[in-house]
């Protein structure tokens, strides 16, 4: 679960371990595994119209981003517990709202940064509109937040639970 207040991201210390061995892999073996593919594809011939030779250096270019962008994460995360079981709309719970108070209109959804994105459940960052409207509303509360189009759309918390997932 992370929450980021100015440079400092909070992490769980799941969510830390789980960055933190990300980051070693892209720094030891797929650091290696592309160099030797960047290295076939140059004995390949003519850099200018070799394909797999620019593939894996765009590859590279795009694993290299995310190792800087790991390793700043993990400079500046502080790693604290899972959000209390309170009802309170944090990054790390999972929300359920119902849309203009229609309690069959629902969505259920993770509140955390895309580092925290879960592939069993919708992920919204608390950066994002609904995630500002939420945050730090307590269950039975409504929430306003502003659509793409300008609007502003009311939502119901109906629950707002630690992910455990």
């Amino acid at each position: 679960m992370t929450q980021t207040s100015e440079n400092v991201t909070w992490l769980t210390q799941e969510a830390y371990n789980q960055l933190k061995a990300e980051l070693e892999h892209l720094s030891g073996p797929a650091r290696t595994e592309i160099a030797v593919k960047i290295a076939a594809a140059r004995e390949e011939g003519d850099l200018r119209e070799n394909g797999g030779y620019h593939a894996a250096k765009e590859e590279q270019g795009k694993m290299e981003l995310r190792v800087r962008q790991l390793t700043q994460l993990l400079e500046h995360a502080k790693v604290g517990e899972a959000p209390a079981d309170d009802g309170v709309v944090e990054p790390g719970m999972v929300v359920t709202i119902a849309f203009d108070g229609d309690e069959d209109d629902t969505l259920t959804f993770l509140l955390a940064s895309r580092e925290y994105a879960s592939t069993e459940i919708e992920t919204y960052s608390p950066q994002s509109p609904l995630g500002l409207g939420v945050n730090g509303k307590r269950t039975g509360e409504d929430a306003d937040y502003e659509l793409p189009n300008g609007k502003t759309a009311s939502v119901k918390i109906l629950a707002a639970k630690p992910y455990t997932g």
